[in-house]
Parts: C-alpha cells; structure tokens; sequence
C-alpha cells in the first residue's frame, strides 16, 4: 500500500505544480496583490486650484483657470529584459517631467490667442512586467511582412525592411491597457464617467529576440524565466541587422502612432522613420527626430546603461517627446473658439455634380460614401442628449446655375517650380479650388438648395427645423413670442432694442427653429477637370466653424509635395468618405490635426509631422476614417472648457426663469438633457464663461472709475496691495451709506456674493473634469453658462438705467469758497501776531 500511496502523491504534486506553471505563463493576469492603479490626486492642488480661482475672480487678474490633466507613461522593457537591456529609472523620469513640463496652455487656431484654461500635468510613469514584453513581441514578431529594403541612417547600409500593421497588434496593446488600468476592453464613450486614464506606451524591444527571419528563438519560455545579461558582442548585434516599422491602415510609414483607443504608442525599437514635406524644413521628422538608445550605448559600451551622463541625456529626450506628445495628442489647441450648447445637429451632405455618370452616394463601389458610419463616428463626438440627423442629396450642377459659376469663380491657379530627371527647374501652372472664395461666393447666391433638398428628402424636416417663410418677404409676419422673443429681451436697454428692432432682413434668408446647428456638408464630384485638381494646401477638404467642402473627382492618384520615405504620397480624389469626416471633426467638434499648432509668436499655424500617422482622418499621412478615443475625448471637453471661462466672468445675480433656446444656443436645462461632451467642448464653454465675466467685472469697472473719485476729481486711493476692483468693492459694498450712490448697493453685494459661490463651482468642476465625470462636468459647465449670461444682462441693465439717470446731472470738481467769517477769523490772528510782536520789541532791556 505505501507505494501506491506515494506514487499517488507524487503524481498530484507534479500535476499541481504544473497548473502553477501554466498559470504563471499566462500573461496579462491580474493576481492577488497585482498593484493598481491609483487616481486621487487631485487633493494635492485643489488649494493651488482655489487659491487661482480666487485670484482671478476678485482681482480680474489675468490668471488661467486650473484644471489638473493626468498622464500616465507606461515603460515597457525598460527593466532589464529589453533592447540593451537598458534600466530607467521611472521615478527619476516623472520627478523630470514635474519640473521640466507642469503647465500646458492649449491655444485657439481661430483667434491665435491661449484660452483662458490651463492645465496642471500630474505624471504616473508605471513599468510593465516581463511577461506583458514578451507577449508584445511575439505578436509584433507574427505581424511582420517583408517590404524590401530601408536605410538605418541617412548615409548607413540598406537592410532588410518589415512592415507591420498597426491595426492588428492594436488589440495586444489594448489589452495591457485594460490589465495595467483595470478598464474592460471595448469600454465605450458612452459609459466613460469616471476616471478613464490616457497613456503613453514608450517601448524598447529586443529586436534580436523578434527578429522574424529567426525561428530557433521560443519566446513562450522567456515568459517568466530570467533573461540572461549581454556581452560586448552581443550588444553591438542588438539592432540586428532589419529595420521594422508601422503603417496604421496602410498609411505613412511610422514610428509612433495613435490608437483607436485612449493609449499612444511609441517605439524606440521601430525605424527609424522619415516623413514630411518636399523642401520644407519646417515640422519634418528626420533620422535623428527620435531618441535611440543605440546613440547612446555605442560610444560608452557595457558601461552606457549605467553611467548617470547617459540616464540624464535620455530622460531628456524622452521627456520633450512626451511633451509633444502631449501638446499635440493629449491636450492639443481648439480649432474654433465657439460655444455650442445645441440639441439638435442637422448635417445635410450635398452632392453637386456636373455629370451622370456614377453617383457616389449609391453604395457598392470604392467611391461610395457610407453615411451610417459618418453618423456613427459623428455621434461619438457629440453628447447623448443630442440629437444627430444626417441626410444626403445628389443634384445636377447645371441645374444650380449660381452655384456653378461660384464654382467656376473658386478655380485659380498658381506656378510650380519642379525639378526633373535632367535636373534643370521646370516652371508649369497648377489649378487648384479655393474653398474661402468658394463659400463667399455660395452666399453671395441665395440659391434655394438647401431649403429644397430639405423637402426633397423628408417633408417633415423643413417644417421641423426651417421656418416656413417667402424668400422676398421684408416683414416678418410670425408671431411666435417663444420662438421670437427671448426672455432677456425685457432686461435689455431701450436703446439696444432699437438697434436689434432697425436692423433689415436680407433678401433669401430664412429663421432657423432655436437649439438646432445645421452643417451643410458639399461635395463637389465633378468631371473632365484637371486631372490633379485639389483645394489649397493640396488638401481635399476645406472647413470653417459653418460649412464643409469637400472636392471629389474621378481621377488617378495625384502626386504630393509629402514624402515619407524615399516615395511620395499620393492624394485619391475619388475617396471622399475620410474627408467629410475630417471636415465635420472641426466644424462642429472643434478639433485641430494632431500636426498643427497655433503659434501666436509666428502668427500663424506651426506643423510637426511626428504624429501625422495613427486612427484619425486628417492630413496627407493619415489613411483612417476614423477618430480616436483620444481625440473624442478631447472634442467633448473643448466647449465645457470654453463654458467655463465664460461663467468665471459673468456672475449670475438672481435666479430667472430658464431661457429658451434662441438661434443656435438652447440653454434651457430640460434640452440639455443628459449631456456628456467632448473635451473640446467643455473648453469652448469655460474660455466663453470666463470672457464673459470679465467683460461684465470690465464694465463695472469702467463705471465705477467714471463716478468713484475724491471731491478734487482724483482717483480713490487705498492700500498698494489691494487692487482698483477691492476698492470699488469696499467703497460701494462694505461701506454703507444714505447719501446718492452711483448705482445701487445690492448690485454690488450680489456681484461679490456670486463670485464667492462661482469659485466652489469652478474648484468642483476642476475635480470633475480630473475624474473624467464629464456628464457631471457638462451640466454644470451649462449651469455656469446660463448664469453667467442671465447676469452680464442683468449688469449691463442696471449699468445703463443708472446712466440714464445721471444724464440730467453734471459732476464738476472745485476748490471750496472762502466765506467772510474765515476773514474775521484771519484778521483776529493778524492782529494778536502784531500786539505780541510790539510787546516783545519795547520789553527788551536795551530800549
């Protein structure tokens, strides 16, 4: 019995320690004591965040507004275990990162000016584990595909060159995101209140282990055994020998790329990669654009990794490349500066052709438009409680005869000096659309498209959202008080009411129902044009805060000034569908292309092709029509923080009844239903708020200089640390009277009492927009907005009703009269000088 019993033993023993093997190989496990991630730092500034508040209120300094921002930099194979094996310290990095890189101020393209918010950047540099290195590389390793030959330097040898497909490792890169944050893969826009994190993926692969051409390597058994160190020659073999890099959707050739997720990817081990433009200096990445560890191991050897000169040079490196990555992907610049708070968006797509012979809206060819997936991209970007309906017309040219020569107006052309295979300039005229002439002239028209594709397409929809109306009417003939007449008409000036009232109707136009924002979307698909006719800057699309143009034609590729590589990009002009959603992405959600900047020193837009590649529809590199998590996110919260700079400026005063929506405002709380926006849209709505309150604080400002002053005319002067805006408030708040004030004292007293309750609001939204609640955020950036102008009307009201009643009064400044008594009393004092004068003279001992 007892060798029965111990074979027994010695069979579960091993059975035992085999599921324990198994279950260690598995990758991406969240054990017992796996560390989580951490999100709760925002109690470390809230008093910094109120104590800016506070200054920018009650000063009307000129102080951004605080919203903390955290990014998490996820090190991969910096442990030891990858390329080099080189070691980083993370916490050296995030401690350079702080000091290097605390603030970002986002800018906006259309005024070229910084918003009124700034972000405080929070830093969480987190290592991944061996197991999750080795699972990327096996899958990076069977997603290689030979593409002939690349150079590793701009005078190196040509090596052998593969290419991989973003697109197919993005899903192992999305699953370490869910294992390192604990998020569920497929985690929808819909679903995202709470703290969802935005990474930065830096990874450095051991190219030798991935080396596709090798089969004899099993990466499933360096899963968790211990990866030997390297020798002097295997060292100077780490690169060895090919060169891989990505292509997200069959784009341009990358190092670096965004995911359709919230995560970016960098990798050092990848290219290295050039792209940009022809002959321009300006934003191209070069071989030397990138840190690459092999610069900096081979002119110290095995002593690289751990010579402190090293640690710092590359922690440098690293760390403005995770700025830009931040400037231009994370928190990048708004593209215009509107505030949006609309229910409904009705986006008509306009076809306009100038032949029969396809149509590209009838589906089933390569040129076709899919209106359901532009729907479906353009209601990620847009808040729950709003309202999309897009609908889709084709008609003949010919028929718009206005339109057609507006188009005809649009073509211009320009000279093009290029170099041939001879080697001389050779000088040749380009025609191209412009699209600002274009949109003028289509203005200019009043043709009657758009109301009658309206009706062309759903008859309900042009009563729904049109007024109905004659064209030539010059009286308005509706009487419609709700939908004509808001409510802050009553609280405005008699005078302001005159201008409104003055103002003539231009022929052709017709009223839009309030709370609806339409974005006409025009395609001009047309024939026997040019065969490489484009828009300005050789793009395909134009786009401004109202319309979108887009040029389609049947042609072949169309050669650009763009190279990535040693092969120019080419333009399809047949393909529309990723255009029209990259015109949509600004129009209405405000978002900038990941490689443009707005540069108040230059005065103009500055590019940086280094993130041109990835899942989103923009530029001459891009090939998705597709945008990213990342992205979406940020158009949401652009117009919530634009609401709420606008509600830092204008207190709200007393409690009125909701407004109702007027034009393309609906600021009534039942249509905002449950709104949940774009960071884009949040920052739209603060950097309005806060323009609005100063604008308001400015007039009563201005005001109280004018009437606050000395009996003599001079300035009312007071403690040097305190500011006019303290005085004015001490003068006419805290300090009661019965005499005539220059406007009444609740005034004030409400102002100061609104600005105390307005910092809880602004501190409580920062917090929000931290833990990504933007549901929260969005309602209450809302309730700000509709405050703040309730309030700059009630001010401007009281403002002009106080003047109006000055008007019959004049204020003059004078020194006081001399009266007889003051005489009397002067020639007593004269007199008693003299008797004293005499009394002393006729005293002395010598007389």
């Amino acid at each position: 019995m007892g060798p029965p019993i111990l074979l027994r033993f010695l069979v579960l023993l091993a059975a035992a320690v085999a599921a324990s093997s198994a279950a260690r190989r598995e990758a991406f496990r969240r054990d017992p004591g796996h560390p989580h991630w951490h999100h709760g730092a925002f109690h470390d500034v809230e008093d910094s965040v109120r104590a800016e508040v506070r200054r920018m209120l009650h000063t009307r300094a000129e102080v951004p507004f605080q919203v903390p921002l955290e990014v998490n930099v996820v090190l991969i194979g910096f442990n030891g275990d990858g390329g080099y094996r080189y070691p980083l310290d993370g916490h050296k990095l995030e401690e350079f990162l702080k000091m290097s890189f605390p603030h970002h101020r986002p800018s906006c393209f259309e005024t070229g000016e910084p918003i009124d918010i700034e972000h405080h950047i929070m830093y969480n540099v987190i290592a991944a584990g061996q197991p999750e290195l080795i699972s990327l590389e096996k899958s990076l390793k069977e997603a290689m595909q030979s593409a002939g030959t690349a150079r590793e330097s701009e005078y190196g040898r040509e090596l052998p060159l593969f290419e991989v497909e973003a697109t197919a490792v993005e899903p192992i890169f999305q699953r370490l995101y869910s294992f390192i944050f604990d998020m569920e893969t497929g985690y929808s826009a819909n679903e995202m209140d709470r703290p969802v994190p935005v990474a930065i993926f830096v990874v450095n692969f051991d190219k030798v282990r991935m080396d596709p051409r090798n089969k004899e390597v099993d990466l499933d058994s360096l899963m968790y055994s211990t990866i030997s160190e390297l020798t002097e020659q295997e060292l100077k073999k780490q690169e060895a020998d090919y060169i891989y890099r990505y292509r997200y959707n069959g784009g341009g050739a990358t190092q670096v790329w965004l995911s359709s997720g919230r995560f970016v990817v960098i990798d050092l081990s990848a290219g290295p990669c050039t792209y940009g433009k022809i002959e321009t200096e300006e934003g191209s990445v070069s071989y030397r654009s990138m840190p690459r560890l092999s610069h900096i191991i081979f002119p110290r050897g095995l002593a690289a990794p751990s010579d402190p000169a090293t640690q710092d040079v590359f922690i440098g490196q690293l760390g403005a490349l995770i700025s830009t990555t931040i400037e231009h992907v994370i928190a990048p610049d708004i593209r215009f500066e509107t505030v949006d708070m609309t229910v409904r968006l009705l986006i008509p797509i306009i076809v306009l052709q100038n032949h029969n012979r396809y149509n590209i809206l009838q589906a089933g060819h390569n040129y076709s438009i899919d209106v359901q997936a532009i729907e479906r991209e353009v209601k990620k970007m847009v808040h729950p409680g709003q309202e999309v309906i897009i609908i889709s017309g084709s008609h003949a040219l010919h028929q718009h005869e206005k339109l057609a020569v507006a188009v005809s107006k649009a073509m211009r052309s320009h000279s093009l000096h290029e170099t041939k295979t001879d080697g001389r300039f050779h000088v040749r005229t380009k025609v191209y659309l412009d699209g600002a002439i274009l949109k003028e002239e289509m203005e200019r028209s009043a043709d009657v498209l758009s109301a009658g594709l309206l009706e062309v397409a759903n008859p309900s929809l042009s009563s729904r959202f049109f007024l109905k109306q004659h064209w030539t009417d010059e009286q308005d003939d509706v009487q419609d008080s709700i939908k004509h007449k808001p409510l802050w008409e009553s609280y405005m000036p008699k005078n302001m009411k005159e201008k409104r009232g003055t103002e003539k109707k231009k022929h052709g136009s017709f009223y839009r129902t309030y709370g609806t924002r339409v974005i006409p979307v025009f395609v001009l698909s047309l024939a026997d044009v040019d065969a490489e006719l484009l828009m300005e800057d050789e793009s395909l699309v134009w786009t401004s805060k109202d319309v979108v143009i887009v040029l389609e034609h049947n042609n072949e590729k169309i050669p650009l000034s763009y190279v990535s590589e040693t092969t120019r990009q080419f333009a399809v002009p047949s393909l529309a569908q990723r255009h029209i959603l990259a015109g949509l992405a600004s129009a209405f959600g405000g978002l900038s292309a990941p490689y443009e900047r707005a540069s108040r020193i230059h005065e103009r837009p500055m590019v940086n092709w280094l993130w041109a590649a990835g899942c989103h529809p923009f530029g001459p590199f891009s090939n998705s029509s597709q945008i990213s998590q990342i992205l979406q996110d940020v158009a949401l919260c652009i117009e919530y923080k634009l609401s709420k700079i606008e509600s830092k400026l204008c207190p709200p005063l007393f409690s009125y009844p909701p407004l109702p929506s007027t034009g393309r405002f609906s600021l009534s709380r039942s249509n905002l239903g449950d709104p949940k926006g774009p960071r884009t849209t949040i920052y739209a709505r603060v950097d309005a708020a806060l323009r609005k309150i100063r604008d308001a604080s400015e007039s009563v400002q201005s005001f109280a200089s004018e009437h606050l002053k000395t009996p003599l005319g001079e300035p009312v002067k007071g403690n040097k640390n305190k500011s006019s805006t303290e005085l004015w408030i001490e003068k006419f708040y805290k300090k009661v009277t019965t005499l005539p004030e220059p406007f009444p004292h609740v005034l004030v007293e409400k102002l100061e009492e609104y600005l105390d309750r307005l910092e809880g609001q602004l501190v409580d939204l920062s917090s929000l927009l931290y833990d990504h609640r933007l549901v929260d955020a969005y309602q209450n950036s809302s309730e700000i907005l509709q405050s703040t102008i309730f309030t700059q009307q009630y001010v401007e009201r009281v403002l002009s009703s106080e003047r109006d009643k000055m008007k019959c009064c004049s204020i003059e400044y004078s020194h006081p009269k001399q009266s007889s008594q003051a005489f009397v009393y002067g020639g007593i004092l004269l007199a008693g000088f003299l008797v004293y004068s005499l009394v002393i003279f006729f005293s002395s001992p010598v007389r």
